[in-house]
C-alpha cells in the first residue's frame, strides 16, 4: 500500500469580484485531475512555479482543505471522510517566523505542543530531548525562541512536526530564505528523516536541493502533473539535451528570440555579466558539437559579437524543470 495515494484530484475555488449589485462570481480550477502514488519510506519532491497548485495539494493532504472531487488517502485512510485519523499519521512543518511562543524556550515550546498532541507526560521529556538532538538544538534548548535565527526556528518547526512520531511528514519549502549554512543544516535533517523510514513530501523551488534529496519527483503546473519519476526520467521526458553557455560582448537580446525558432532549441536567455553578457541556450540535442554549431551560427547571424568563452554541459534538473514548465498546459490556478 502506498503512503500517499491521490486519484483524479480536483479543487475549485469561487472567486468573487466587484461590490454589491455589480459583484460577479468566477470559478477558479486550482487542481485539474492530479494522480500521484508515493511509496512508503520515500522522499518525494513536488516542484512547480508559484501558483502551480503545490500549496493547494499540500493543504488537502494535511486536511487543511477539502478536495472538490477525487480520492486522497494517507495509509489507506480517506482524507475527506476521516481527517481526524489522518492527522495521527502526518506531521506538517510549514516554516516561517511564527508558530511558537517567542518568550518560551525551545524545550518549553515543544513540551507545550506535546501536551496538545496528547503525548503521555512520562514520555514527553524523552521525546523532546530526542527531537532537539535530531535538529541540533540541544545546546540552545533553554534559550528563548525570540533569540533564534530563522534557520534555527525552521529546525524547531520540523521538531514540532515530529512530536507525535508521524509516519508521513510534509515539508513546505523548508529552506526558503535561509543562508547556505542554515539550508545545509535543514537538508541534513531531512536526510535523517528518510533514514528513519519516514515518508517525506518536500516542496521546494531549489532544483539542486530536490536533485540531492529526493528519490522521485513530480512537476506540477497549472494544476496538473506535467511529469513524474526520477530526475533521469524527468530529463528523458523533457528531451533535455546539451546546454550551451556563451560569454559575449556586444550581443543583442533579440538573438534569443531568433534562436528559439530553431526546432532543436528549447530555451535561450541573455543576462548582463559586468561588461559582457551571458547567453544560456538549452537544446534537445545529445551531440555537443551539433549544439555548439547551431549556437555559433546564430551568433554569426546576430552580427558576429565578440565571443569570449563557450562551454558545454549536460542538463541539470533545473534545465529539465525549465523545459517541462515551459511545455506545460495553460489555465488559471490558485
Amino acid at each position: 500500500m502506498s503512503a500517499i495515494s491521490i486519484q483524479n484530484l480536483h479543487r475549485r475555488f469561487d472567486s468573487r469580484k466587484g461590490r454589491f449589485l455589480g459583484r460577479t462570481h468566477e470559478e477558479v480550477l486550482a487542481l485539474r485531475g492530479i494522480d500521484l502514488e508515493i511509496e512508503r519510506g520515500s522522499l518525494f519532491g513536488l516542484l512547480g512555479p508559484n501558483g502551480a497548485g503545490k500549496t493547494t495539494t499540500v493543504r488537502i493532504l494535511t486536511t487543511l482543505l477539502m478536495p472538490s472531487s477525487g480520492a486522497v488517502r494517507i495509509h489507506g485512510i480517506d482524507v475527506a471522510a476521516d481527517p481526524h485519523s489522518v492527522r495521527a499519521h502526518i506531521g506538517y512543518a510549514f516554516g516561517g517566523e511564527k508558530g511558537f511562543y517567542d518568550r518560551l524556550s525551545a524545550r518549553d515550546n515543544l513540551l507545550f505542543f506535546a501536551d496538545l498532541y496528547e503525548i503521555p507526560v512520562r514520555e514527553q521529556s524523552r521525546r523532546v530531548a530526542e527531537l532537539l538532538e535530531l535538529v541540533d538544538l540541544t545546546d540552545r534548548r533553554t534559550d528563548r525562541v525570540e533569540t533564534y535565527s530563522r534557520g534555527m526556528k525552521q529546525r524547531l518547526h520540523i521538531a514540532r512536526s515530529l512530536l507525535h512520531d508521524p509516519s508521513v511528514v510534509f515539508l513546505d519549502e523548508p529552506t526558503n530564505g535561509l543562508d547556505p549554512v542554515a539550508a545545509r543544516n535543514i537538508r541534513s535533517v531531512v536526510l535523517q528523516l528518510r533514514e528513519t523510514g519516514k515518508t517525506v513530501l518536500l516542496t521546494t523551488h531549489y532544483m539542486f536541493e530536490a536533485e540531492e534529496l529526493c528519490d522521485r519527483l513530480a512537476v506540477i503546473n497549472h494544476g496538473q502533473i506535467v511529469v513524474q519519476g526520477t530526475a533521469r526520467e524527468l530529463a528523458t521526458a523533457a528531451e533535455s539535451g546539451i546546454v550551451v553557455r556563451v560569454e559575449t560582448r556586444g550581443l543583442n537580446s533579440s538573438l534569443c528570440e531568433g534562436l528559439t525558432r530553431h526546432p532543436s532549441i528549447i530555451d535561450a536567455s541573455l543576462e548582463p555579466l559586468g561588461d559582457r553578457e551571458l547567453l544560456t541556450v538549452r537544446t534537445s540535442l545529445a551531440a555537443p558539437e551539433e549544439a555548439e554549431a547551431i549556437v555559433k551560427k546564430g551568433l554569426e547571424s546576430a552580427g558576429a559579437p565578440t565571443l569570449l568563452h563557450l562551454s558545454l554541459r549536460e542538463p541539470t534538473l533545473e534545465d529539465t524543470y525549465v523545459t517541462l514548465v515551459s511545455q506545460g498546459s495553460t489555465g488559471a490556478t490558485e
